[in-house]
């Protein structure tokens, strides 16, 4: 079964990938700040407040997300998970991404040569179906297939 949802493009791409689902916001610095001062090799979430992602692995998946919360150093930890190569392949939000998540995908993609794949205002049905686990085909005009 495939279900189709469209959003806007900040950051493009083609890709095709596991899906890993937050349902509430994501914290971008509790999330990823542990395993990026670790110097790890992979992203563990470490934000006990996000029962959805805490412990899971994001390294190379698609996160699924509604938005991002929580420090100003947001976009900055994006830019240095990136720079690590231990980031999520995409973001997919389902609202309009917050300046702080964009801003951090932007330096990414420019100043690391990381081509983070970024899709906003995905909607409330697409967070509603999306499940962890779910195969996700991106396609570069912002197109996000949810495949079982």
């Amino acid at each position: 079964m495939e279900k189709v949802f469209k959003g806007r493009v900040i950051g493009g791409g083609v890709l095709t990938g596991e899906a890993v689902v937050s349902h509430q916001g994501v914290n971008t610095l509790a999330t990823f700040q542990k395993s990026a001062l670790k110097n790890a090799k992979q992203v563990l979430s470490s934000d006990q407040n996000n029962p959805d992602i805490y412990k899971q692995n994001l390294t190379g998946k698609i996160l699924c997300l509604p938005k991002t919360i929580g420090s100003t150093t947001g976009g900055l930890v994006i830019q240095a998970i990136c720079a690590m190569g231990i980031n999520p392949s995409a973001m997919l939000f389902s609202e309009e991404i917050d300046s702080l998540a964009c801003s951090g995908i932007i330096l990414a993609r420019n100043w690391e040569n990381c081509p983070i794949i970024a899709i906003d205002k995905l909607g409330k049905k697409f967070l509603d179906y999306v499940q962890t686990g779910d195969k996700i085909e991106i396609l570069e005009d912002g197109t996000v297939k949810v495949i079982r």
